[in-house]
């Protein structure tokens, strides 16, 4: 895929990607305070600092975008065409992090569920309240509907 912006001007905007209060965080967050749940954002001290933390249920929710977080089998988690080798290596150690902090998460006791940017529509949101209420402890978070 040919880029339509100059490589100076494409850094300026991959550079101003924020990584809190993204869009399809605060979709996920809307919905889940209007079923009434109630939440903590970004918990300094959980590893991860997840997006999501409800002490009362002992569960964490990560809010990843398909791109920054390699979703697997997602048209969404494509391999920029340019500056190939920084791109495997940034986007390697973010899944890497992602699986230590969820190793870490588990062994305090959480549960933890991740949503992914493609996943946002209603039909999927509308499982993830009983999924953080759920007194299972393992609750199959990371399914790939689309």
């Amino acid at each position: 895929m040919v880029d339509i912006v100059d490589s100076a001007t494409r850094s300026r905007m991959m550079a101003g990607i924020k990584g809190k209060n993204t869009k399809p965080e605060l979709l996920v967050r809307k919905y889940l305070h209007s079923r009434g749940l109630r939440f903590r954002l970004h918990a300094k001290e959980l590893p991860g600092k997840p997006d999501l933390v409800f002490p009362k249920y002992k569960t964490v929710v990560f809010v990843h975008g398909c791109f920054w977080h390699q979703h697997p089998r997602c048209k969404l988690a494509v391999m920029p065409g340019s500056n190939i080798e920084f791109w495997k290596q940034k986007l390697g150690a973010n899944r890497e992090r992602d699986q230590r902090n969820k190793k870490m998460l588990k062994a305090l006791g959480w549960r933890i569920l991740t949503v992914w940017e493609c996943q946002l529509n209603d039909r999927y949101l509308s499982g993830l309240a009983g999924k953080i209420i759920a007194k299972d402890k393992e609750v199959n978070a990371e399914s790939t509907t689309r």
